[in-house]
């Protein structure tokens, strides 16, 4: 019987027009009432996830940040944070690359420097608490991770400048134009074990959803595994099914298929 369902956002849940189906909210309800814990897994802020789940918040757990910050029932289950020097390093690694913005996310909020327009843009659709700073490396807060927004395109050119730091950080292309930075030791995949850990759940009971490279080691938790038809080609030789595409309710029709 599964008992955790687990879905990455962006590219999965979410259409391309940045929309949940309708649909999903009955679904909701009914593995709600099942005893299913649902999860929303996700590179976005906490912040955001509260917003864009804010009539169920009190049901669901989030996994914020790319498993970098769990809250379930409105306490902190586990956070990952990347020392303050270390955070400069990268930050000042990030300076004069062409086409790219970073975001510092925060515990509280993310921050970002004054930027133009398209960059605040894209910004918004992520980041619920978002503050302009004049210097991001004067920021105190706990941080979590460094988001790269890259409109060359992530994999090919920001990538590309911080493969350097794979030795000692997790550097994740996270999508077609963002970047994630984190403590070597952060990623979906951590995160959900700890969760099954802490809430008994087995490996056999869990369901998880994804369609980038962030969603890789998630895919390893779950014996019900899922890239969408639209994820990386890699993520697929790691999921154990396909499901139909982000735009064609994929994962609400497994959920319909295999839980209900």
């Amino acid at each position: 019987m599964i008992k955790l369902i687990i879905t990455d956002m962006d590219g999965t849940l979410l259409d391309d027009n940045n929309h949940i189906n309708e649909e999903f909210w009955k679904i909701e309800r009914k593995i709600n009432e099942k005893g299913i814990i649902f999860a929303a897994a996700s590179g976005r802020q906490y912040y955001n996830l509260l917003h864009r789940f804010a009539s169920i918040k009190d049901d669901i757990l989030f996994i914020a940040e790319n498993g970098t910050y769990v809250m379930y029932k409105n306490k902190e289950l586990y956070i990952n944070t990347i020392p303050k020097e270390e955070t400069i390093e990268l930050i000042e690694a990030s300076r004069g690359i062409e086409e790219t913005c970073v975001v510092l996310c925060g515990k509280k909020s993310a921050y970002v420097e004054p930027g133009n327009e398209k960059f605040m843009e894209e910004f918004r659709k992520y980041y619920t608490e978002l503050q302009i700073v004049d210097d991001i490396t004067k920021v105190e807060d706990d941080i979590l991770k460094l988001a790269v927004c890259d409109f060359r395109g992530s994999e090919k050119n920001s990538y590309t400048h911080f493969k350097k730091f794979e030795n000692r950080y997790k550097v994740v292309v996270s999508g077609k134009i963002w970047l994630d930075i984190m403590m070597s030791d952060a990623n979906k995949g951590k995160a959900v074990e700890m969760i099954q850990k802490k809430l008994d759940i087995s490996y056999d009971e869990t369901m998880v959803f994804g369609d980038y490279l962030n969603d890789l080691e998630m895919m390893s938790t779950g014996k019900y595994s899922f890239a969408m038809e639209n994820a990386h080609p890699l993520l697929k030789t790691h999921s154990n099914f396909i499901a139909e595409s982000n735009n064609n309710n994929g994962v609400i029709k497994a959920i319909k298929k295999y839980v209900l």
